[in-house]
């Protein structure tokens, strides 16, 4: 992700909402990529320095959970990111505005990357067969409203679901040691879940469905069967040799998804380092193997500096030969997918 900068100088967050230096309102503009510096107008809009009029996203006005822009005089009342959900947890339970918060954080970053990787994105809304939704959602462990609920993360026909408890640190961290995951992030389950998303949209040609057997497996074994297995007895004992985690190893459509996260995981990352002077080019413009060579570099470092205040491998991940490959034609897949923009 690039640097961004309040009109005073300051460095500020993607997050911002607020200059801490100058205390100026702050805001993300979808369709500059840039954080914009505010002017209070009055009636809840605002101006910049080029005298464009914008108003927070409603769930920003409302809930304090988006910092994202709208034209001053757009009807909609949501930004271009929060016209993609269709369920949020319900606010007037306390606790749900962090979770929440944490969602739509994760959520905007990866749309973030979506956007720099020039990939389509329609919401389902408009484009009901083509489109995409999430839904954020509770269950009995995180609210008496559903007893006897066991809500999953995952994809099915448009829609990526998350339960709102993968914001809750406390239950996250359960989960991974439970699960014998070494990483397990909002984020990380977003990136994962629009994998089957794109999946879906690429709908490849035989041409493309072959390779994609030869390098992942056959995607047509039985999906339930496969994951039943695999929760009962684990991974096989080499998986470190083909996957790049355990649960890659599970069916072929996961391992396409988990290396779908991780060349996002990838990007964004190297795409920061640029940003802050740490690389030479930008990922745009550099081949997969560029990419894989600098980032076995950056992802060492962020190791080092990770154990050396104290904190597990920031990336606990190793890309063998095998995931490299798979990484190349998921590049493949995301040029093809440019075109159905």
């Amino acid at each position: 992700m690039r640097r961004f900068f309040c009109d005073c100088g300051s460095p500020v967050y993607f997050d911002n909402d607020f200059c801490i230096n100058c205390r100026s309102a702050l805001g993300y503009d979808p369709v500059r990529g840039d954080m914009v510096t505010l002017a209070d107008w009055g009636n809840g809009e605002f101006q910049d320095l080029l005298g464009n009029r914008f108003r927070y996203c409603a769930n920003g006005e409302q809930f304090g959970v988006c910092n994202w822009l709208r034209p001053a005089d757009q009807e909609e009342d949501l930004c271009q990111a929060c016209r993609f959900n269709r369920t949020v947890p319900n606010q007037s339970r306390p606790e749900n505005k962090q979770r929440w918060l944490v969602l739509e954080r994760a959520k905007k970053r990866l749309f973030y990357t979506l956007a720099q990787l020039n990939l389509p994105l329609l919401d389902g809304w408009s484009d009901p067969q083509r489109g995409l939704l999430l839904d954020f959602v509770e269950d009995a462990r995180s609210s008496d409203a559903f007893p006897e609920t066991f809500v999953t993360t995952g994809y099915l026909g448009g829609v990526i679901t998350i339960n709102a408890l993968e914001a809750d640190d406390v239950a996250r961290t359960a989960a991974r040691d439970e699960l014998k995951e070494s990483y397990r992030t909002v984020l990380g389950h977003l990136r994962h879940e629009s994998g089957h998303y794109y999946w879906s949209l690429l709908n490849p040609d035989a041409a493309l469905l072959e390779e994609f057997r030869d390098l992942f497996g056959n995607d047509r074994a039985d999906y339930r069967e496969a994951l039943d297995n695999h929760y009962a007895s684990g991974p096989p004992p080499d998986w470190q040799e083909r996957f790049i985690s355990a649960y890659a190893s599970s069916h072929p459509s996961e391992d396409w998804a988990e290396c779908w996260g991780h060349y996002l995981h990838i990007f964004d990352a190297l795409d920061t380092a640029w940003a802050h002077g740490l690389l030479g080019t930008p990922p745009l413009a550099m081949v997969m193997a560029e990419r894989l060579a600098a980032w076995t570099r950056i992802s060492l470092m962020l190791n080092e500096l990770n154990r050396s205040v104290g904190r597990g491998d920031a990336y606990p991940f190793v890309i063998n030969e095998l995931v490299a490959e798979k990484l190349e034609f998921i590049e493949l897949a995301i040029q093809r997918l440019r075109t159905l923009r």
